[in-house]
């Protein structure tokens, strides 16, 4: 009767023997959430939240290109010598000072003859007279050698005549090692140009500087010799001057002249 009478009057007399049961016990009591109206159940989805923007991208700083150098415009003193031609080379010959030679010189002694010729003469360097005038052989062993061509048969117009050095040494004396190295690109370049059929080394400095050798004259001379890359024959034989001391070996002299023109034929 009394549950009867509980269920009659209600929920509320449950409700409230509940809460005091909880409250004795320690416990809070639990209230049944009731939706409101105007308000969302807690299924309804969640509005999207607006996404923070990315922070920018800075680009990786980068070192500064160098502009390209300016290329200068090729000339004859910035060539190597190997690649100038006549005139250049005569140019950058004239205007050397690669060593102490030029110091005491009026003027350089290139060279003279034929840029073809067969034969191509080479002395050790000017003397007095050759200083003077620019031109190798023109003293007194110039007249002589040109004697030994023109009994071969050869004018001197004919053939190519140049030295080791292209400036006077002081007091005649020979050319210093250093001065023939200075002066080689400049000789070998004459060499690459005429392209002789054969080179006639006159005197012992001229022998000893295309041969690379420290072996006497007279142990050179009386043999064909090869020259460079190209195997050119090469000759030895005494210098004019040395024969205008020594007139009694102008036979070996001529010995050698006819040697030279016995290479020669064999080449041709």
């Amino acid at each position: 009767m009394r549950a009867q009478r509980e269920n009659a009057n209600g929920g509320d007399d449950v409700n409230g023997t509940r809460e005091r049961y909880l409250e004795a016990m320690g416990i809070q009591a639990w209230e049944r959430r009731v939706d409101l109206p105007g308000l969302r159940p807690e299924s309804a989805q969640v509005p999207d939240m607006p996404q923070a923007e990315p922070p920018p991208v800075v680009a990786e700083a980068q070192p500064p290109v160098s502009p390209p150098e300016p290329r200068l415009p090729e000339s004859a003193e910035t060539r190597s010598v190997a690649s100038l031609d006549w005139s250049e080379l005569k140019a950058r010959v004239a205007e050397c000072t690669l060593c102490e030679l030029h110091a005491g010189r009026t003027q350089t002694v290139f060279g003279v003859g034929a840029h073809d010729a067969d034969w191509m003469i080479i002395g050790e360097g000017p003397g007095a007279e050759e200083d003077r005038q620019g031109e190798p052989f023109v003293g007194r062993a110039g007249k002589l050698l040109n004697n030994m061509l023109r009994a071969l048969g050869l004018r001197r117009e004919a053939v190519y005549i140049a030295n080791i050095v292209k400036c006077r040494p002081p007091g005649n004396r020979d050319p210093k090692p250093e001065e023939a190295a200075a002066c080689r690109p400049y000789l070998e370049r004459q060499i690459a140009l005429v392209k002789p059929r054969l080179i006639l080394a006159v005197g012992r400095i001229a022998a000893q500087n295309l041969l690379d050798t420290d072996v006497a004259v007279g142990k050179l001379r009386g043999r064909a010799h090869r020259y460079g890359d190209a195997g050119i024959p090469l000759v030895v034989t005494y210098h004019p001057a040395y024969l205008l001391r020594s007139p009694e070996q102008k036979a070996r002299a001529w010995d050698d002249l006819c040697l030279a023109r016995a290479l020669l034929e064999e080449e041709a």
